[in-house]
């Protein structure tokens, strides 16, 4: 097997001698080999063909001040064949460690696609820890690391985004991503911008529904949302709605920071016999005490993310959110091969998942219906 370092030196032989009259002539610049395997050969190539003495002799100095040379060529050489690893920049306006779906989901469609994060990909990550506020400082953060790509899940962040950049490709996360202006269109996105879209706006009729089913005598329900989230903005709306027809009225309650110790306030008075959270991710880091309250208070809850069944509320409702990080990696690893945001059509989620804990809904008293079972993609006992 010949090495690389002499690949130059193989071609010039099989062409016959370069010193051989009747031997074709030889672009040998052409044929140069830029490993740092070669540096050291080129260095005393160089040397040899305008400095040595003519009698093949060289002095110990010269030999020192050869070597020096070819120790500062060998480094360079390398540094210059190192391929450039792209860094994408992520940005999470909850708290650390809560965005469990990412981690699992997006990190293992990246290594399904050959990545690994650390050695051919670089993973900025950053983390608003519950102040929204923050995320705008935090993507601004991103950028100024040459970022290729944003990942950001939720309406928020990506408007942030939005307003931040045009140029930097952005994969966003968004219940509806047209509504929120953050794209033109699901088929032509244009700009800088594509991703998924979870079409949760359409779930909050949903979660009242099965509310509804499972806890038949429900009347005043809560319904905890972020103002400042045009999707759950726009859940809420849908709800108003359809509320009076499912015999049921609603109670929207804040969750922006200066308000929810009054919404906590509100959910443990009296009246209030359900509570629906909606998925907007300064929910998340709440959710182990919103299971807690409405367990002390016999309140049946329906919540937006799966592991919130598991972890003892009655129900969970939401898209697949693993499937679709899978699928944002995808989007990340196609703009790195090229393509162009506005030319990725944003893809909508069909998978939608449902979760019932018969622990919990015996502690509530409650018998849940056998075709609510039926449809459900998890039942824990």
């Amino acid at each position: 097997m010949t090495q690389p370092g002499h690949r130059g030196l193989r071609r010039l032989y099989s062409r016959g001698s370069p010193f051989n009259e009747s031997a074709p002539n030889v672009n040998v610049t052409s044929m140069r080999d830029t490993s740092p395997r070669s540096a050291f050969f080129q260095v005393a190539g160089a040397y040899c063909s305008d400095s040595a003495p003519r009698d093949g002799s060289m002095k110990r100095r010269d030999f020192v001040t050869l070597l020096g040379a070819a120790m500062v060529a060998l480094p360079l050489a390398a540094q210059a064949q190192q391929p450039v690893v792209p860094r994408v920049g992520y940005v999470w306006s909850g708290v650390r460690g809560t965005d469990v779906y990412y981690q699992t989901g997006f990190r293992q469609g990246l290594a399904d696609l050959g990545y690994v994060v650390g050695r051919n990909l670089l993973l900025e990550e950053r983390y608003a820890e519950g102040k929204p506020e923050r995320v705008p400082v935090l993507i601004a953060e991103l950028l100024s690391l040459n970022v290729d790509v944003l990942v950001t899940p939720g309406t928020p962040a990506s408007q942030a985004a939005q307003r931040a950049t045009s140029t930097v490709p952005i994969v966003c996360m968004s219940g509806d991503p047209v509504r929120a202006g953050l794209v033109a269109s699901l088929a032509r996105p244009g700009g800088n911008i594509t991703g998924l879209s979870q079409l949760s706006g359409d779930y909050g009729v949903k979660w009242l529904e099965l509310l509804k089913e499972a806890a038949p005598k429900v009347h005043r329900v809560a319904v905890l949302w972020n103002p400042d989230n045009p999707t759950t903005a726009n859940q809420v709306e849908l709800m108003q709605r359809a509320a009076p027809g499912l015999g049921l009225e609603l109670i929207a309650l804040s969750v922006r920071l200066a308000e929810i110790d009054n919404s906590f306030a509100a959910l443990g008075e009296s009246g209030l016999d359900g509570l629906v959270v909606t998925d907007d991710p300064s929910l998340i880091p709440l959710v182990p005490r919103l299971i807690a309250l409405t367990a002390e208070r016999r309140m049946p809850a329906i919540y937006p993310l799966r592991d919130s069944a598991q972890r003892g509320g009655l129900m969970s409702c939401s898209a697949n959110l693993f499937k679709l990080w899978q699928r944002a990696a995808g989007y990340v690893d196609r703009i790195l091969k090229g393509a162009r945001p506005a030319e990725l059509p944003v893809q909508q989620t069909t998978d939608v998942t449902l979760n019932i804990n018969l622990k919990t809904a015996k502690a509530l008293g409650l018998d849940i219906p056998i075709t609510l079972l039926a449809g459900a993609d998890e039942v824990i006992e």
